[in-house]
């Protein structure tokens, strides 16, 4: 009986050995570091059309231009600046909203969200680096411009400022301007009486 049990006894320790024996931990490669998409620069090719055209970046705004008739306007300006909203900022609005605007049904409000993306002048940043400018809209608002150590349109950060086009200055933006949440327009001085 004894001889028997020895090799039963042997059995059940190495089964017992192997399931209590863990596997050996696999190593694992670091996770790679997330990075951020490179941020293409855009460069003057032409007018500001051809130039948002040749970047690539602006289709879902020149999708605009183009279905509320400022795509025209635009070429013809000699002075313009336009601050130009990415295609991943416009991504970045609510899908709801975006698809809202560009609905055949609001060519309205979607013409006056572009219209606030305009300014009837070139300003480079020379005209408002170390200072905050507010600046008309041709949406008949204003923008305030900050050239301080972060560039901002209103809260929209400037990713990249004077792209010097042939009839104009593009601002290119991260960010959409809302004309809904324009900054409140100084009120003017009054006039000095006339003395006789």
């Amino acid at each position: 009986m004894r001889v028997r049990l020895l090799p039963a006894l042997a059995v059940l320790s190495l089964t017992a050995s192997l399931a209590s024996a863990q596997p050996a931990p696999v190593a694992q490669a670091p996770a790679a570091p997330v990075v951020a998409p490179a941020v293409v620069p855009v460069v003057a090719t032409g007018d500001v059309v051809d130039t948002l055209r040749a970047s690539g970046q602006f289709t879902v705004f020149l999708k605009g231009t183009d279905a509320t008739n400022l795509t025209g306007f635009l070429k013809a300006r000699k002075d313009i600046t336009i601050m130009a909203p990415t295609d991943a900022a416009f991504a970045a609005l609510p899908p709801a909203d975006l698809a809202r605007l560009l609905a055949p049904a609001n060519r309205g409000e979607l013409q006056k969200l572009l219209l606030y993306h305009l300014i009837n002048a070139r300003v480079p940043l020379s005209e408002f680096k170390g200072a905050i400018r507010s600046a008309p809209t041709l949406a008949g608002l204003p923008v305030d411009l900050n050239g301080g150590d972060v560039l901002l349109v209103n809260a929209a950060p400037i990713q990249q400022a004077d792209v010097l086009a042939s009839n104009g200055v593009i601002l290119v933006l991260s960010s959409v301007l809302n004309p809904a949440a324009a900054p409140v327009a100084a009120p003017a001085a009054p006039a000095e009486p006339v003395k006789p």
